[in-house]
């Protein structure tokens, strides 16, 4: 007999808006898994099961009034969404993952935390991340780390891993995270799960916290194609002060009517080379691709290789704009011991960049960006770009932290992500798909990016190949 988590979060809001579920019943359900299984997976820096009550009564009372008075709720109205620990929720503790910010508790929301606010989501609480979001796999000084239930041995990725987590193993039905170099799409194939990157600008990022360089924005991680995009919906729209924003869709429309659509038939590339020297692509997660690329021909797609120049700007131009980003975390003046060696590291390189090699940096990846624009997904030209997501499948808590050597876990993490940075420098859309797992039964994500403003095409596409080759039912052990 199916459980209140084996649901999706679309069927579970419909079963709010029914009557059929109670927003206080299914939380409930969700504190008492997170309060068995969390020690395990790592998967929440903060609980915060007073306010998850509060929140799903005033929920439960007001599905109750819509249902009197004839009135639609939002699409997500009375289900859990988590937030990840890098952003803020007035009155509970952020630390974004690090010992110098463990009594932080700040005042004002996030403008997406008051999205989710309006949406009438259920807060469970903070979820778990690396220090301040800096590397790809989610061990810091304030709890265990975020394990993928495929294999607890083994990382959930980062910096969402916790969000991952909490998702694959069932503790929430879908998750916020955010994504600065991949770190919504790494967790999600080490996870196996849907994540989305949005387009640069599609989901605020302030009213504090805004990031400068645009490399970074939070997004959804879910289990479903249709869960993913409902929860991109509730989070996009441009607010007071943005920097940037993305291209609305029309009047009326919404990303999760995209899941229910065909995509037409796409010029997709196919990229199996990494566009950063050195790197080597398990062969993993290049059967993977390849299988994809034949499942994609099936469906009426055209696919053709393709291939990048492979060279270190980018590396650098990341590298430098990534040090910069952790030299400006505001910490205490007492709290610079607490912080980790890559923490310190990094910031001691973002010290000696220039300000003109910063802008250089910036440069770069609006060249970047125009470079692919122009010369690879023109009107006309590839609408889609199908790689890896990753190199490597999923690696052992702890194999990527060095904390003797953290310039050479710096190169680590570079050759384990060399795919996703990309798509933080351009600000194109991406998401990871959970199409394929290895014999030894762990996923293996594969990626697909779309043009600026154009995460429709992305849904479509990803929904498609959901149709075609289910995963939502595939769970781990421990589910």
């Amino acid at each position: 007999m199916a459980e209140l988590h084996d649901l999706t979060a679309l069927q579970q809001a419909e079963g709010i808006r029914s009557g059929d579920i109670s927003p206080v019943e299914l939380t409930e359900h969700y504190l008492a898994r997170i309060e068995r299984l969390d020690e395990t997976l790592g998967a929440f820096l903060t609980r915060t099961p007073e306010i998850a009550r509060k929140q799903a009564a005033e929920a439960e009372s007001e599905a109750a009034a819509a249902r009197r008075e004839g009135r639609a709720l939002p699409p997500l109205h009375g289900v859990p969404v988590p937030v990840k620990d890098l952003n803020q929720v007035a009155g509970v503790r952020c630390t974004m993952g690090s010992r110098a910010l463990d009594g932080n508790v700040p005042v004002l929301d996030d403008h997406l935390v008051g999205k989710l606010r309006t949406g009438g989501t259920i807060l469970l609480g903070k979820t778990n991340t690396p220090e301040f979001g800096l590397p790809c796999y989610t061990e810091n000084g304030l709890a265990p780390p975020a394990r993928t239930p495929w294999n607890t041995e083994l990382s959930a990725g980062g910096s969402s891993g916790g969000a991952a987590a909490a998702v694959a193993g069932g503790l929430a039905p879908l998750a916020h995270a955010s994504d600065g170099g991949g770190s919504i799409r790494i967790p999600a194939s080490v996870c196996g799960l849907f994540g989305i990157k949005p387009s640069r600008g599609r989901i605020s990022s302030g009213p504090l916290l805004h990031d400068i360089s645009g490399l970074a924005t939070s997004g959804p991680l879910a289990r479903t194609v249709a869960d993913a995009a409902t929860l991109l919906d509730v989070l996009a729209g441009p607010m007071p002060g943005d920097p940037f924003a993305a291209p609305a869709l029309p009047p009326g429309d919404t990303f999760a009517a995209y899941a229910g659509r065909e995509p037409g038939r796409l010029r997709i590339a196919c990229l199996t080379e990494p566009p950063v020297p050195g790197v080597e692509v398990h062969p993993d997660c290049r059967t993977a691709t390849a299988d994809t690329a034949a499942l994609l021909s099936g469906l009426g797609h055209e696919v053709e290789e393709v291939s990048l120049p492979s060279d270190d700007g980018l590396l650098l131009a990341f590298t430098r704009v990534w040090s910069v980003l952790a030299a400006s975390r505001p910490v205490p003046p007492e709290g610079e011991e607490l912080l980790m060696p890559l923490t310190r590291y990094l910031r001691a390189r973002g010290e000696e960049v220039s300000g003109t090699d910063f802008a250089r940096s910036l440069h770069a990846f609006r060249m970047l960006a125009q470079s692919l624009a122009d010369g690879l997904m023109p009107p006309g030209g590839y609408d889609v770009i199908l790689s890896p997501t990753v190199a490597a499948p999923p690696v052992a808590v702890g194999a990527l932290r060095n904390d003797a050597d953290p310039q050479a876990e710096f190169a680590a993490i570079g050759a384990f992500t060399p795919f996703t940075a990309l798509y933080n420098a351009t600000g194109q859309p991406a998401v990871s798909v959970p199409l394929q797992w290895n014999a030894e039964g762990l996923p293996i994500g594969v990626m697909l990016a779309g043009r600026y403003g154009e995460e429709a095409t992305l849904i479509a596409l990803s929904a498609q190949l959901e149709r075609a080759r289910p995963w939502a039912d595939r769970k781990p052990s421990m589910w």
